[in-house]
């Protein structure tokens, strides 16, 4: 059986990295941008209860404390999920960023450090699911899954069940760059990036609203650039769409 990549040491470290490291090229923390907007779209809501799917190695959790009273983080990885409790329970975690070659440099991230120092224990972690998320996991006033549902293996069990576990008036982030790969998501399953039957394209953003018309409505779109650093002079530079929907 191939390696997950996810519960790796090398991608916990390059995550950590995304997420609390140095800006690059001027392109803003992707984690802070997406958390600060969820925030704001969700003014309108009690802000009481807020759920990160895909939460990685925790930061737009910890981000989104400043603005809800809890928040749960959820990702399938259970290295990043790890990840993330260290850091709110130790205060502190350490990684090693890549270099040239072999070479690494040892990084610490201290949470003194952030806004979110004193607000960080409303977050909470836990390794789950997003197509098949346990009951425990509802009464939202926000939910937010970025750069999420291009990487699940049936990303329509997520769109079918998500309203479920919103109040009413809820609001649904999502933020993806649509980058279709059959090693993650069947091609039957794909929401678009495909022509259909009458040769017609499909964007992703209209399979979303296939899926999600009968229950939200959409408020917004926008994009949402970011950059991966993987190695000292390789990097991934990358434009994720935001698209912000309110549950009916």
């Amino acid at each position: 059986m191939a390696e997950n990549i996810y519960e790796t040491n090398e991608l916990v470290s390059q995550y950590l990295d995304f997420q609390y490291g140095d800006e690059i090229f001027g392109v803003e923390n992707f984690a802070v941008v997406c958390a600060h907007k969820a925030i704001g779209y969700s003014k309108g809501t009690q802000q009481q209860k807020a759920l990160d799917l895909g939460c990685a190695t925790g930061r737009a959790s910890f981000e989104l404390t400043l603005g809800f009273d809890h928040v749960d983080g959820v990702d399938y990885s259970h290295a990043f999920v790890d990840a993330a409790v260290e850091l709110r329970e130790k205060g502190e975690i350490a990684y090693a960023q890549n270099g040239e070659g072999e070479l690494k440099k040892q990084v610490l991230v201290d949470m003194t450090m952030y806004a979110f120092r004193d607000t960080c224990v409303k977050a909470q972690f836990f390794q789950g699911d997003a197509c098949d998320l346990e009951t425990q996991f509802g009464g939202y006033d926000l939910v937010m899954a970025t750069n999420l549902i291009d990487r699940l293996y049936q990303p329509q069990l997520f769109l079918n069940m998500i309203h479920e576990r919103l109040s009413e008036g809820g609001i649904l982030v999502l933020t993806s760059p649509y980058t279709w790969r059959e090693e993650y998501t069947q091609k039957q399953f794909w929401l678009g990036g495909y022509m259909d039957e009458n040769g017609v394209e499909v964007s992703s953003l209209d399979g979303l609203q296939k899926s999600l018309d009968k229950n939200f409505e959409l408020v917004a779109t926008e994009d949402i650039p970011f950059v991966i650093r993987e190695t000292a002079r390789k990097f991934q530079h990358t434009v994720s769409q935001m698209s912000v929907w309110r549950k009916r």
